[in-house]
């Protein structure tokens, strides 16, 4: 199994422009509250558990990719589970509403996202996502949307130098743009 710093490099090689980037900040947050949405339904409350809110398919998915975070690096993962956590409650609420509700908000919510991912990818990055490669690229999505945000803010510099060691720093033009400038000059 691959450690945090290498699913976050590999995660990373694909996404180098800052514009791309900065698309991801909105379409993965939305794409994931929309799973959290669509699949808080069926719902239901064991007994035998005093639980506050339902339990649902939600649950099982952000708690797997929880624990496979808390894997990956505890304190990343205590913060991807306070997310994952505020995702599942509000998909739970939406999921109390009528059909046309619950179904039209996680369906908006998934669609617009995944146009932010592929506008990104398409209109800066011009590389595919990095889940067609490897799957693992869907749970590691939301990781790296954090971890760009924690960068930002000076957190654990000895990652983000490791990661861009590897993959080189984030750029706004693309080096294919530039190159072909320079060579028609």
């Amino acid at each position: 199994m691959r450690n945090l710093t290498e699913q976050l490099t590999q995660y990373a090689a694909y996404h180098r422009d800052t514009r791309n980037i900065g698309t991801h900040f909105i379409g993965i947050p939305l794409i994931v509250v929309a799973l959290a949405v669509l699949l808080s339904r069926p719902s239901f409350v064991p007994a035998a558990l005093a639980l506050p809110v339902p339990l649902s398919p939600a649950w099982l998915l952000f708690g797997a990719a929880t624990l496979y975070y808390l894997v990956l690096d505890v304190p990343l993962g205590l913060m991807m589970a306070i997310v994952s956590a505020a995702c599942v409650a509000f998909g739970a609420w939406l999921a109390q509403l009528n059909t046309a509700a619950w179904l039209g908000g996680g369906v908006a919510l998934f669609v617009i996202g995944w146009i932010f991912q592929f506008v990104g990818h398409i209109a800066w990055e011009h590389r595919k996502p990095a889940f067609v490669d490897d799957l693992i690229g869907l749970v590691i999505g939301p990781l790296f949307v954090l971890a760009e945000a924690l960068f930002s803010v000076g957190w654990r510099p000895e990652l983000r130098a490791a990661i861009e060691d590897k993959v080189g720093p984030t750029r706004i033009n693309p080096p294919h743009r530039q190159e072909a400038r320079h060579s028609a000059r």
